[in-house]
């Protein structure tokens, strides 16, 4: 009761105040910001994905703002040489706004990866926006198999059925490409699994069915029960290295991070940055309320 009381008041709080918490787990809000970040990480031999904040927006002008500045940070960080690639969010393109739209200014920002030789990550959202997601993956990954993947939840219901569906979409050899996490959104129980056993379970269940077929894997997780898991899977099956990475959140377990970079796997972390840190901090922060006291603490004192 206490952490929903302080997740429903540090929105009204002063931005000021909520940035030294965010701070730690946003680049920045600025191109710059961001690509200093990830220059430092690939310094490190981490690989970065590139997120720009902003989802669930208003108006389709909006949309068409967040297309243009998705273009400029392509430009800008393939020119540089930053290795890493993107992800982005469908709301942020107008998904709930005009769906047609939205497809056409994606497929803009995927041309422009193609373009430069990277790649794009589509962001899976809450459960209202799921069945579109995962028919503008179908599309664009028919079109452009080696430049677009997509975002799992372990801990919905229908994840391992969706999967199921969609194994018979391999085109020119390319495989499919998928990020596997647990799944942040609040969602009712016929939706998601709620215990905590039942989504390492799934998430395990997936991890398999994607190796067993052939399905390029995204492990993202700072569970490290499942990380210890994943990498005995990795080793039983004898995984090639080639096959998948494990990725992280910007600022989240660095020396669990660190560990799995020192054992020779691929590890990318993924960098968000923009003006809308607040909305994003503050939209997590209702989606998860236990993280509120944890970010008073952080207020007042560092460990």
């Amino acid at each position: 009761m206490l952490n929903q009381i302080l997740a429903n008041a540090l929105p009204y709080m002063p931005k000021k105040l909520i940035w030294i918490f965010s701070k730690r787990y946003i680049a920045g809000e600025t191109i710059e910001e961001g690509m200093k970040a990830s220059r430092q990480l690939n310094q490190q031999g981490i690989e970065v994905t590139v997120d720009l904040l902003g989802e669930f927006i208003k108006t389709i002008e909006q949309a068409e703002e967040n297309k243009k500045q998705y273009l400029e940070i392509i430009e800008k960080f393939t020119s540089e040489g930053i290795v890493g690639n993107f992800s982005l969010k469908p709301s942020m393109f107008g998904l709930l706004i005009d769906r047609e739209i939205c497809r056409t200014y994606i497929e803009e920002v995927i041309k422009k990866a193609v373009e430069k030789k990277s790649f794009i990550r589509i962001d899976m959202e809450d459960s209202q926006c799921v069945d579109y997601e995962l028919e503008l993956y179908r599309n664009l990954q028919q079109k452009y198999p080696a430049n677009v993947g997509l975002v799992l939840q372990a801990y919905l219901r229908r994840t391992k059925d969706d999967l199921l569906n969609m194994s018979n979409i391999h085109v020119n050899g390319a495989p499919l490409n998928f990020r596997l996490c647990k799944g942040i959104y609040v969602e009712p129980k016929n939706i998601a699994f709620k215990k905590f056993e039942e989504v390492q379970e799934h998430f395990i269940d997936d991890l398999k069915y994607m190796f067993d077929h052939n399905m390029y894997v995204g492990i993202a997780t700072h569970d490290k029960q499942l990380v210890e898991q994943a990498l005995q899977i990795i080793k039983e099956k004898n995984i090639d290295k080639t096959k998948y990475e494990f990725q992280m959140l910007y600022g989240v377990t660095p020396e669990l991070r660190s560990s799995i970079v020192k054992q020779g796997h691929k590890m990318r972390v993924y960098v968000p940055f923009g003006k809308d840190w607040f909305g994003y901090s503050t939209r997590r922060l209702k989606e998860n309320p236990k993280m509120a006291s944890l970010i008073i603490k952080a207020l007042f004192f560092r460990g």
